[in-house]
């Protein structure tokens, strides 16, 4: 499955809209996308699944690209 993560660069960085990054990983569930991502400590704020026509949606965007971890 492809997640959509929402993270600051920083862990002590306060999530603020505009400052939020996003990226897209493939896992097999929200924890294993946690443990891939635990190395670059991201304060993560949300990690939304995503499939079907929201996956289709995404994957038109010019910066989709999936991290191979």
């Amino acid at each position: 499955m492809i997640y959509k993560v929402y993270f600051q660069e920083k862990l002590t960085e306060v999530p603020v809209r505009e400052r939020t990054n996003t990226l897209y990983i493939k896992g097999n569930t929200e924890g294993e996308v946690r443990l891939k991502l635990k190395d670059r400590y991201y304060n993560i704020e949300y990690i939304q699944p995503l499939d079907g026509a929201y996956l289709d949606y995404e994957q038109q965007n010019e910066n989709y690209k999936v991290l191979e971890i």
